[in-house]
């Protein structure tokens, strides 16, 4: 199964394997947001209505949840987890770079540097195995369009995914209209979602307040 950080990144990729058009900071703090799930997942953090601590320091095999776990245990006291979300989010194109190379490595991915107008040198990941990506969006518009109640796991990935915008990517947008509300009301189950939500919003009203502030 992939990790919560390679299914957003998968899904942020479009079809030429560069970024779709997504909010920078969305997907920073979605990315930091499915780092930390999985380490809650797998029982290394925990949360409660007012900070996010660590429960257990075996390391996990991964470079990433690794980093991640080193950092949140050697910080004294307890922060709340918009705290950290915004700490690794600041870290997102590290954090980007990771995954991305993950998915290289299972061979899911390739890296391609090309070059607009013989000139501009861009970089690529093109999907070379769409099985996975298929996978992820079948599951999740199936969950959406039924009755059904998700698992923890898609519980969190529908939040994660709802805080950077990307059901853009699994429906259309006459669809989406429609299935909104539920996808707000599945995306609520989940600690981490919210206040990666939260956080999206407080930082782009500051930015939308910056813009419109007379000089």
């Amino acid at each position: 199964m992939l990790s919560f950080a390679e299914e957003i990144l998968l899904l942020a990729l479009d079809d030429q394997g560069g970024m779709n058009q997504l909010s920078p900071v969305s997907l920073d703090y979605a990315l930091a947001g499915a780092v930390l799930t999985d380490l809650a997942l797998l029982n290394r953090i925990d949360t409660d209505l007012h900070s996010l601590f660590v429960v257990d320091e075996t390391p996990t095999g991964d470079i990433l949840s690794n980093r991640v776990l080193g950092e949140i245990r050697s910080y004294a006291g307890r922060w709340p987890a918009i705290h950290w979300l915004g700490h690794f989010a600041k870290q997102g194109a590290w954090i980007q770079e990771l995954v991305l190379n993950r998915l290289i490595e299972k061979r899911i991915l390739k890296k391609e540097d090309r070059k607009i107008l013989w000139v501009f040198e861009v970089r690529r990941y093109p999907i070379i195995d769409n099985t996975e990506p298929k996978e992820v969006k079948t599951r999740l518009r199936e969950l959406i369009l039924s009755d059904d109640i998700p698992d923890p796991h898609d519980a969190v990935l529908i939040s994660l995914i709802n805080a950077c915008g990307l059901f853009t990517e699994i429906f259309a947008k006459s669809e989406l209209d429609s299935v909104q509300p539920r996808i707000d009301t599945l995306a609520k189950l989940e600690l981490i979602g919210r206040e990666i939500v939260r956080a999206i919003s407080m930082i782009e009203t500051a930015i939308f307040m910056v813009s419109v502030s007379p000089v």
